[in-house]
């Protein structure tokens, strides 16, 4: 006989309860149900069962020897229950499993540390780090925390918090200089520059470089930051850098000193699923004591 058969497991929740506290006001404390709940799901039981499964008295409720026999079913399913929710509980606080992280691919040269400084430290996680260029859903699971750029992000059940304001400026080579020359005076005149081959790039010193400068002048164009950067590295034109990054290049120098107007405020984002669990919540505050580290941040 099946479960379904015997009847739905509130009914035979009850009926448990009511034996294990001998009174049907004892079972309704225990539930959170009106009396009336527990009497109408008891005999509602007996009626499908076509016995009865307590003597009533004026002490309580009994159980009668079928009414022992479905209990014990009962109880055995009740601690299953129980165990279940102690291993799951125990999956979210545990430090183990995968450990999904997505961010812009332009700052993975800072988070690559701080990833592997968490793994160390945690060596049972799986970690998997996603520079891809479109935005992960975390709201179907795709990752448990994003960094993102620009507006606070706005989608319904995410946990937005602020990271870091990303601040940068214009660079270029020395190999370029040695060819075209400082800016000067702010003239931006016969330069040429590298910048992001999408002519709708959302980034602040994009948005600055195309209200400035004639598209024209864009002479080299790549749909990957990391690529722009090379590009400007091997001497192509005058490119956008991070300051973090540019203090990592002794050989840029500064053609368009850094500016409000080119800041990116980034953000911690978190699903409002996941936002409390243990492995969510220690890597967060574990990046946030990292970032304090970080160059040019």
């Amino acid at each position: 006989m099946s479960l379904g058969s015997l009847g739905n497991w509130d009914e035979i929740r009850t009926a448990f309860q009511v034996a294990r506290m001998g009174t049907v006001s004892g079972a309704a404390d225990v539930l959170g149900v009106h009396h009336a709940t527990v009497i109408r799901h008891i005999d509602a039981l007996e009626q499908r069962l076509g016995t009865k499964l307590f003597q009533r008295h004026a002490r309580g409720y009994t159980a009668t020897e079928a009414g022992r026999d479905l209990l014990q079913v009962a109880q055995t399913t009740d601690d299953q229950f129980t165990q279940l929710a102690g291993r799951i509980k125990g999956l979210g606080e545990a430090m183990t499993g995968e450990l999904i992280v997505t961010t812009l691919p332009e700052i993975a040269t800072l988070m690559t540390p701080a990833l592997v400084a968490f793994q160390e430290q945690h060596p049972e996680l799986i970690v998997r780090f996603l520079t891809d260029e479109r935005l992960f859903r975390l709201e179907y699971g795709e990752a448990h925390v994003a960094i993102r750029a620009g507006a606070a992000p706005d989608q319904p059940d995410n946990v937005v918090q602020k990271f870091i304001r990303q601040g940068g400026g214009f660079y270029a080579s020395k190999r370029y200089v040695d060819r075209h020359g400082m800016v000067k005076d702010g003239d931006l005149t016969g330069h040429r520059f590298v910048a992001h081959d999408n002519e709708a790039a959302r980034a602040p010193f994009d948005v600055w470089l195309r209200a400035n400068v004639h598209r024209s002048q864009v002479t080299y164009r790549a749909t990957s930051q990391n690529h722009i950067k090379q590009a400007v590295l091997e001497g192509a034109g005058i490119g956008f850098f991070p300051l973090w990054h540019a203090q990592t290049e002794p050989q840029l120098i500064e053609m368009i000193a850094p500016r409000e107007e080119f800041t990116a405020q980034l953000w911690l984002v978190t699903h409002v699923d996941l936002h409390r669990s243990a492995k969510v919540q220690t890597f967060t505050q574990f990046l946030k004591d990292e970032v304090k580290s970080w160059p040019g941040v």
